[in-house]
């Protein structure tokens, strides 16, 4: 047994119907690692329901797991709005999210999230940030400028395989956003901040 392995059954269940889009998204999509999965979706459910948000914003919604797992701990009334830059993840995400207990609380949006999240016109208690590493830090500004204070940003992959740990080469601009980001939230006044090294790496980030 690895120790994912034991976290996992050591923890609350996924339920079906994630377990299904997980397994589907490993056996239809490229990238599966990509998705969420069982542990990190349980910490996202249960920071929703300690954080109590009204309104939640995510940028790269892949296969709809993480923003079905953040639903599921919303109050009624609570409303996440998703983005997901790649339109031809839509026929594969879209049935996943309409056809969900919680379909009733996520918006889908297809589009750039720098275009998108301004003309929503909505200040956000949390955000969940998954999208391009490469303009990591041009949303993580964007976004924390649409946020409530006191609210909640997740910034996901921030460790990113270990790789922060070592010099990127030019070639490698993933790398190099995600130690930009870092090196830049580390500094920033205006909010609290600690990683998680969950998985890829979890930033957790509070607006002052």
């Amino acid at each position: 047994m690895t120790i994912d392995e034991y976290i996992e059954s050591h923890i609350d269940s996924e339920g079906e119907y994630l377990h299904q889009l997980y397994r589907a998204t490993q056996i239809h999509l490229l990238y599966g690692r990509m998705a969420s999965g069982h542990t990190q979706g349980r910490l996202l459910k249960m920071f929703v329901e300690m954080i109590k948000p009204k309104n939640i914003l995510e940028v790269g919604t892949y296969s709809g797991y993480s923003a079905l797992c953040m639903a599921e701990g919303l109050q009624e009334g609570g409303k996440i709005h998703t983005i997901e830059i790649f339109d031809e993840l839509e026929d594969f995400t879209r049935p996943w999210l309409e056809n969900s207990p919680w379909a009733d609380k996520i918006e889908f949006h297809i589009g750039d999230a720098m275009e998108i999240i301004p003309k929503l016109g909505i200040k956000f208690d949390m955000a969940f940030i998954d999208g391009n590493k490469r303009t990591y830090l041009e949303c993580y500004e964007l976004v924390l400028a649409h946020m409530n204070e006191g609210g909640y940003i997740l910034a996901d992959n921030t460790l990113w395989d270990n790789h922060v740990l070592e010099t990127p080469p030019v070639s490698d601009p993933q790398t190099r956003g995600i130690m930009e980001f870092n090196d830049f939230v580390a500094k920033d006044e205006r909010v609290e901040k600690v990683i998680l090294p969950i998985r890829d790496g979890l930033t957790i980030i509070r607006k002052k």
